[in-house]
């Protein structure tokens, strides 16, 4: 029977499919790899699906690092502190608005001094987090990239600002969880790193993406010690966990006195699993561990990368970036004088029959440029979620299948 006008020729109707995987609780020690393996193989026995060459499984760092027991305490954080900038007054330069991500650290950085000097970026942190609405500046007068605010003028121009999701007044937060250790706090407002070297010629640099950028202007300013969180326990504290290249990047709150950090020696892990489901199944599954995904929400113009990279770790078969062909303009343009049947297999052909490197190509505009462990990393952080699901691994099937794959 000849297909519908418009329907897809006989073959799989089916593409990518993610999968939240349930598994057992992580403790520290637990061979993880094994578990991951065993965890996607009982969820493929009760639910009915197979597994296939160049399916993807993700497990989320956070497992990861808690079977590698990467923790750090805040005295641990406080200690390595103290070494690196002798106890003195420490400016503390666009920390992220943050109980999970940043409240711990911030009480290790207080305990290792007398006075900290926070400066905070505005309207917003670097992830998104806003302090004030933009609009309110306009309204106000004020120039973010110029114009520099003490904790009373801020206060004076806005009042209590509170965060929009959480309902916290992070200024009075931060500040609280200072002078609970004892130390003095001076907050200021600025997105000029130098700001701060009218306080303190001793900074830590917090950002996470832009750090760089930050400790070169901190440096080119005269700062007498720069460091940035990257630096902070990038080495065992006293028997800390540790991770030797990006230190307390990447790090959550796991107790009031202490971190999970981000897992290090991932590619071993990787290739562990990859290396057992070979064994069991004779399959080559691409692996790859995953944090944050690189997303903005539109509404809470709140980006999700909080983690200094989307994955630490990944199979050889996760290089690289998409290599697509555009459908809807391949319809609209080369073949927009057919329909039904005909046009199916023109587009499925075009796709069987791309050669080499599409960048540039018009046909190929509009699709996304991102590295694949950057977009493959997204999804699974979308379907594993951070609360109760307990689904910290994710099975994905069919990501790099075509419109022309049967």
């Amino acid at each position: 029977m000849p297909s519908e006008e418009g329907a897809r020729p006989a073959g799989r109707y089916v593409g990518t499919v993610a999968r939240g995987i349930r598994a057992p609780i992580v403790r520290t020690g637990d061979a993880i790899a094994e578990m991951v393996v065993d965890s996607v193989l009982k969820a493929s026995k009760s639910e009915g699906f197979s597994i296939r060459d160049r399916d993807v499984v993700g497990i989320t760092e956070s497992v990861v690092a808690r079977a590698q027991g990467n923790y750090a305490t805040v005295d641990a954080i406080a200690s390595d502190l103290r070494a690196k900038f002798g106890g003195h007054s420490l400016g503390i330069v666009f920390p992220i608005l943050s109980r999970n991500r940043y409240a711990v650290l911030l009480k290790g950085m207080a305990r290792s001094t007398q006075h900290i000097v926070l400066q905070l970026s505005y309207p917003s942190d670097e992830v998104g987090n806003q302090l004030m609405e933009q609009d309110w500046l306009d309204e106000h007068g004020i120039d973010p990239w110029t114009d520099s605010l003490t904790e009373d003028q801020f206060r004076r121009e806005f009042g209590s600002a509170l965060h929009p999701f959480t309902g916290v007044d992070y200024v009075a937060y931060y500040r609280s969880l200072v002078e609970a250790e004892g130390a003095e706090c001076t907050i200021l407002f600025s997105n000029r790193p130098e700001t701060i070297l009218a306080y303190t010629r001793n900074v830590l640099a917090c950002d996470i993406h832009t750090r760089a950028r930050t400790k070169r202007l901190l440096v080119a300013a005269g700062a007498e010690r720069v460091y940035g969180l990257d630096d902070v326990l990038a080495s065992p504290v006293n028997g800390s966990g540790y991770h030797p290249e990006y230190g307390l990047l990447g790090s959550n709150k796991a107790t009031e006195e202490t971190v999970k950090l981000f897992p290090r020696d991932c590619q071993a892990v990787v290739e562990r699993i990859q290396e057992l489901f070979r064994e069991r199944l004779g399959k080559t599954v691409e692996v790859l561990v995953y944090g944050d995904g690189a997303f903005k929400d539109p509404v809470g113009k709140i980006w999700e990368l909080a983690d200094p990279v989307v994955s630490p770790a990944f199979t050889a078969g996760l290089v690289g970036t998409p290599n697509e062909l555009k459908i809807k303009y391949l319809a609209d343009n080369q073949f927009a004088g057919l329909t039904g049947e005909a046009l199916q297999e023109a587009i499925a052909r075009q796709i069987r029959e791309k050669k080499g490197d599409l960048t540039g190509a018009m046909e190929a505009q509009g699709t996304t440029p991102r590295r694949l462990t950057d977009l493959i990393g997204s999804l699974c952080d979308l379907t594993s979620g951070s609360g109760d699901k307990g689904t910290p691994i994710v099975h994905i099937q069919g990501y790099f299948d075509t419109f022309a794959a049967d």
